[in-house]
């Protein structure tokens, strides 16, 4: 028989064993609690007074700091006097909670004004992540964050450095979302395109040139405090893991800190086997972690520089300050801001993304084979006289049922059930020149996936209506990460390419971009019961038509919360 020292030794261990699970149950189960208010209010970020659509009175909104295995809530108050909202959590793949993932008409109906809604979901991998509005052409009027998840407490990575920091890169304009999309959405010779950006803004700030419009304007004052150029503060000799996001809502952008190299570790949310650059390529949606070292002359500041590129460059370049402590925050660096690249430049845009390889250590092979290829060919089409985008000459238009509601309530009657086209005429259409029928169909029919399946996404990118011009496209996919098999030049080959995928360590990501007159080849498990878009990230091609949609497992998709509900048919669910 066990001594009484013994038993009680042997007690002493239960207990301590039992308070070390409880103390990692409680680490890897915190909830997070954020209550927000979203409403317009006048702002000037880039010196130019527009009314702006912030999160607790900000823009950027408030950041969302977690740790791996952390539930997150957010209590969102729409009080927008006229318009509705959604907001959807980029990169978070809301496992088991398809309804949070914020997308107004696939997964939820719009919050409307005076509404309050309760986003819940888990962050279930460490990473670099984005939140923004997901309802018509919002994220353009400022609504948009960011979320970082670090590693679980006493975890390490596979890199070291001194201090965190985060940067979003977006454009900016003058004109409100619903200005453009009444401008986009015209028939015939009103059609209005939304132009180019009228600044560059880094972490909220930017610099328009007031004097452009007159001493007459009170809309534009250059000394006003919320347009001073951001500054980011750094010791000398410190390295900084520098997180770079990108939401804007048409631009592909070159980044770059003025005498500094970046090394890039991270990508959407997955390590990258490290690689050297000076300029940063980054497209709308995209996430970056690099590595930079405070190593340059302390007694001054550098600029911080983000450029148009893919797109004739008309507007000014992005400037913060790279603050080298102890200088002043506002003292500008002695030099002109560095050269960008040329923007025409296509092929370090596409060695960049080639380059982008899974660290070793980290590799999550991909299967061998898929069960389904689509491909999708990106053209710009007209429908009964307006202009479109579509693929494989559909166009995608939202239902006034969400999808989510209407699969899971057997409400099929609510959109088309027809299959929408996996593949164009591959022999005979010419990727490089305008179709030579531009009238297309529109349809909100969606894809079906086999729960489990692999499936292959083929891009195909073409020329648009007018000759010569093919553009980038960044292309996100919700509710999954895809393997990026490869990139190629010209007509993807279906008997040739394949053979050419990176099937040893394809990098992870969930926004991948689509280069001109090129092709992008991704491979994803349909394996997270729901509804998802994939769609194009620039703001004005989904709005017009640049998008699709893929169901899978909706028969494991659990009881849906009545808060989603409330807008076409699923109306009904609401009634006592």
């Amino acid at each position: 028989m066990a001594s009484l020292l013994q038993r009680k030794q042997y007690f002493l261990l239960l207990l301590s064993s039992f308070l070390f699970l409880l103390q990692s149950q409680t680490a890897e189960s915190r909830t997070l609690n954020y209550k927000w208010e979203v409403k317009s209010e006048l702002k000037s970020p880039d010196c130019f007074k527009k009314l702006t659509i912030t999160i607790n009175g900000r823009s950027p909104g408030p950041t969302i700091y977690a740790h791996q295995g952390d539930t997150v809530i957010v209590e969102l108050k729409n009080s927008l006097h006229t318009e509705n909202v959604a907001i959807h959590w980029h990169g978070i793949r809301q496992i088991g909670t398809p309804w949070s993932d914020g997308t107004e008409g696939v997964t939820q109906c719009p919050i409307l004004p005076g509404e309050t809604f309760r986003y819940q979901f888990v962050v279930d991998r460490p990473g670099t992540y984005l939140y923004h509005a997901h309802y018509g052409m919002q994220r353009e009027d400022g609504l948009y964050g960011s979320i970082v998840v670090w590693v679980p407490e006493g975890q390490t990575e596979p890199f070291s450095y001194d201090h965190d920091r985060n940067l979003i890169l977006t454009d900016w304009y003058h004109k409100s979302s619903n200005e453009h999309a009444a401008g986009l959405a015209t028939p015939g010779s009103g059609f209005t395109w939304v132009g180019e950006p009228d600044s560059l803004l880094i972490q909220g700030r930017g610099r328009f040139n007031c004097s452009v419009l007159g001493s007459s304007s009170g809309t534009c004052n250059s000394s006003s405090t919320e347009c001073v150029l951001y500054p980011l503060t750094v010791v000398p000799g410190k390295t900084y893991r520098l997180r770079v996001s990108s939401l804007t809502s048409l631009s592909a952008l070159s980044f770059q800190v003025e005498g500094h190299s970046m090394t890039v570790v991270e990508a959407d949310g997955h390590y990258v086997e490290p690689f050297q650059v000076n300029n940063l390529f980054i497209y709308s949606g995209e996430t970056y972690s690099v590595l930079i070292k405070a190593d340059q002359d302390p007694s001054r500041n550098y600029w911080i520089t983000t450029n148009v590129v893919s797109r004739s460059r008309t507007t000014p370049p992005g400037l913060a300050i790279f603050n080298y402590y102890p200088n002043h925050q506002s003292k500008r660096p002695p030099t002109t801001p560095p050269a960008p690249p040329a923007w025409n430049d296509v092929p370090p845009r596409l060695a960049q993304s080639q380059a982008i390889k899974a660290r070793q250590g980290f590799i999550h092979a991909p299967p061998k084979a898929a069960d389904k290829v689509i491909v999708l060919l990106n053209t710009q089409n007209t429908v009964n006289g307006r202009r479109r985008w579509s693929l494989n000459n559909v166009s995608f238009n939202m239902p006034h049922t969400p999808y989510l509601i209407a699969l899971k309530h057997n409400l099929l009657h609510t959109f088309s059930q027809e299959k929408p086209p996996t593949g164009y005429d591959f022999k005979n259409y010419d990727i490089f020149n305008p179709a030579p029928n531009p009238e297309a169909t529109v349809s909100d029919a969606i894809f079906r996936l086999d729960f489990n399946s692999t499936v292959d996404i083929i891009l195909q990118n073409a020329n648009m209506m007018s000759p010569n011009n093919s553009e980038t496209h960044p292309w996100h996919l919700h509710g999954h990460d895809f393997w990026v098999l490869g990139y190629g030049e010209g007509k993807f080959d279906i008997y040739n390419d394949p053979s050419k995928y990176n099937l040893e360590n394809p990098i992870m990501k969930n926004t991948v971009p689509l280069h001109p007159y090129g092709w992008t080849a991704l491979r994803f498990v349909a394996d997270n019961p729901g509804v998802w878009a994939f769609h194009c990230h620039i703001d004005a091609h989904f709005f017009m038509g640049m998008g699709v949609v893929f169901e899978e497992g909706i028969e494991r998709v659990g009881k849906l919360p009545t808060s989603i509900m409330g807008c076409g048919e699923s109306k009904r669910f609401l009634r006592p």
